[in-house]
């Protein structure tokens, strides 16, 4: 591909065109009105300035299956009988400025924090590792097959209610160590049931989200998958299991892959850790140069893509557009990435991609902690950047430069505040 394709439109399989090939990818806002976990009056700015910004396609933020299972107190909750007038105005919003819109949709499993007051689930009932920190998320027990069943269930209806509210597509959270990802790593699945063992078995979770979701939904409607290319951890999820799923997913009506990887325990997500370091923060660094650091998924996107039927979009550190250029390039048997994830950058600069349009910000640089607590530095790196979504939220401009300490600090107190408002709407 030229420099000029990231500006070419992308047919998607479900027959539907995005503008171009670059997508605002999924982040965690926080930004739910309370009561009711809804899309209000924040996530509108936020999103509004998103939708002016230039990309081909949007992904909000983790929306929830379940009001039980929150990643955050401030988290978006879709599920039967909420009111979707607030759901059909997001949506429009996104839509606004030529964007596609569309909702990623996830169950949080073992990662949740104990102080939203919840019961924790997982495949099996083996606790998050963080070292000192662990004790900040709730002791899950394993599911039954009637609730992992539900859960499914759950998955579909909130699919169903994305396409009834406008939204173009859903993107099923399968990665960064949420319920579905839990499911597909043996570390964290050790069952022996039909959910268990086998990368089958361990699949078949997914698997039949995805095949009820489209079975549901019209084909006109876009389904996606956010699939870890690995776990980066020792006895994890590997990156040949991941090109395995991949290939499983072929011939199921899904219209692109994003590929990522890591999970709270190893932060790659965040570019923090992409070694086999547990909580206690010994994974290594991605990359001691800025070009390792940047678009830390690509050459695993790239080699899946091989066996892949549908689009390949990576996501993760990009911020230059000559990183995104080469991103994009090819293979000389047409191989490649055709969607790329534009995810922190985006909170730094709304118009990001209309920059690289006019040749302005081609260089742009982000704040990172360099701590050498690998747990901590990620910590510090999702408060920063939710710092930057809480300005555009009030309609203020992004301050780069904000303190990591103080970042976390507010967001620990907006944290709290959010979980006692989460805590009274639950007991209500």
């Amino acid at each position: 591909m030229t420099a000029s394709a990231i500006f070419q439109p992308l047919k998607l399989p479900n027959g539907s065109t995005v503008a171009n090939r670059l997508c605002k990818a999924a982040m965690e806002e926080n930004l739910a009105e309370q009561p009711g976990q809804y899309p209000g009056e924040r996530l509108f700015a936020l999103y509004r300035a998103w939708a002016e910004g230039g990309v081909g396609m949007i992904l909000t933020g983790n929306v929830m299956v379940s009001p039980s299972s929150l990643t955050g107190p401030g988290g978006v909750v879709l599920e039967a009988g909420t009111n979707l007038e607030p759901f059909r105005q997001w949506a429009e919003i996104g839509k606004a400025g030529g964007a596609q819109m569309w909702m990623q949709i996830n169950h949080t499993g073992r990662q949740m924090y104990k102080n939203l007051g919840e019961e924790a689930v997982s495949p099996s009932d083996k606790a998050l590792d963080l070292g000192k920190l662990s004790s900040l998320f709730a002791e899950p027990r394993a599911l039954e097959e009637a609730e992992i069943e539900a859960i499914i269930q759950r998955f579909v209806d909130t699919a169903a209610l994305a396409e009834e509210a406008g939204f173009d597509g859903v993107q099923i959270h399968s990665a960064h160590g949420y319920l579905s990802s839990q499911f597909l790593s043996p570390l964290t699945n050790q069952r022996t049931d039909q959910w268990g063992g086998s990368l089958e078995n361990r699949a078949r979770f997914l698997l039949s989200i995805v095949e009820r979701v489209r079975q549901k939904v019209k084909l006109s409607f876009g389904v996606s998958v956010k699939l870890n290319s690995a776990d980066f951890q020792k006895g994890g999820f590997e990156f040949e299991d991941a090109r395995q799923v991949v290939e499983w997913l072929g011939g199921h009506g899904v219209d692109y892959v994003e590929l990522s990887g890591g999970s709270y325990e190893s932060p790659a997500m965040t570019g923090s850790g992409t070694g086999s370091g547990t909580g206690s923060g010994t994974g290594t660094e991605s990359g001691t140069s800025t070009g390792k650091r940047e678009a830390y998924f690509i050459q695993f996107a790239r080699d899946i893509a091989k066996v892949a039927e549908m689009p390949i979009m990576v996501t993760g550190g990009i911020t230059k557009r000559a990183v995104a250029e080469d991103a994009l390039a090819h293979d000389a048997a047409g191989f490649g990435v055709e969607l790329l994830g534009i995810a922190r950058a985006m909170a730094f600069n709304p118009d990001l991609p209309n920059d690289w349009r006019a040749g302005r910000s081609l260089e742009f640089e982000m704040p990172a902690p360099t701590w050498s607590n690998t747990t901590f530095a990620g910590l510090a790196t999702m408060a920063i950047t939710k710092a930057q979504m809480e300005l555009m939220a009030q309609g203020k401009p992004v301050k780069p430069d904000v303190s990591p300490i103080r970042a976390m600090l507010a967001d620990q107190w907006r944290t709290a505040r959010r979980a006692r408002n989460y805590r009274k709407w639950r007991a209500g």
